[in-house]
């Protein structure tokens, strides 16, 4: 190679990394609790691949606790995309604040139940089995998002025992129920797995049964005035690529595959 070869291909080297630095763009991303763990251990591929800066903040899809998103969008915080229960990004879209057709579908999720580490593991492989260890608890929490609302709105209901454990159930705000049952402050709880699992000082039991379980999808979209929406684009596809899948799967979630065309 002549040196005059050798110093335009540097220099079209350095063209390049100046113009990857040029449009490298600052996200800011919240996300609820259920998928976190994954966003935790993606961002920093994401950014080292794509040369973007992922601010994270966390906060759980509904409800009023001050990280809450619908709280964040009555201040008017600036964010760009939302990783959140998919029914309420939905909701979202409906009122003009995540923008229509961004929503992507990343993951399932199953609810769970934890004791304290070391306890006994009540049996709740049936029906009937979680309705006796419902009523044989001391005391019950669950989450202040999703999967708590379905909980305390429906599922007691449906085992017709919302009037005998009203006294000893709670739901808990701003926190892991994990963290609360770790701490004796509960004998057992529920959430979503992928939020019951990093925590520690717990053992796993299993998830609901499958008739009265409630699978929640959680799902990213790009909030409506953002000015970095190809930014964002390109982060969710790469959470929803296959290279993700093997990290969300580890978390305790069901990676959604996109059906092949035919």
């Amino acid at each position: 190679m002549t040196r005059s070869a050798f110093r335009a291909g540097a220099a079209l080297v350095v063209a390049i990394f100046a113009a990857h630095a040029a449009a490298a763009d600052e996200i800011t991303v919240i996300c609820s609790g259920g998928f976190s763990t994954a966003l935790r251990e993606l961002a920093p591929q994401f950014e080292r691949v794509s040369g973007h800066k992922l601010n994270l903040g966390w906060g759980p899809s509904l409800g009023t606790t001050h990280d809450a998103i619908p709280m964040r969008f009555q201040r008017g915080e600036s964010m760009d995309v939302l990783i959140m229960v998919g029914a309420a990004l939905g909701e979202l879209a409906k009122e003009g604040k995540v923008v229509e057709g961004s929503r992507v579908d990343l993951a399932r999720s199953l609810i769970g139940m934890v004791v304290r580490k070391g306890a006994p593991k009540p049996d709740i492989s049936s029906v009937e089995a979680l309705e006796r260890t419902l009523l044989a608890a001391k005391s019950i929490a669950y989450s202040d998002s999703a999967s708590g609302v379905y909980i305390s709105t429906e599922m007691f209901k449906r085992l017709g025992i919302e009037d005998q454990v009203k006294g000893k159930s709670r739901m808990i705000p701003a926190e892991p129920v994990a963290r609360v049952v770790a701490r004796g402050e509960a004998e057992i709880g529920f959430q979503q797995v992928s939020e019951l699992l990093p925590v520690p000082g717990v053992d796993f039991v299993a998830t609901l049964p499958p008739e009265v379980q409630k699978v929640t999808l959680f799902s990213a979209g790009i909030v409506a005035g953002s000015k970095v929406g190809e930014a964002g684009r390109a982060l969710i596809r790469f959470l929803a690529s296959a290279d993700a899948r093997a990290v969300v799967a580890k978390t305790g979630l069901e990676p959604i595959v996109p059906a092949v065309r035919k």
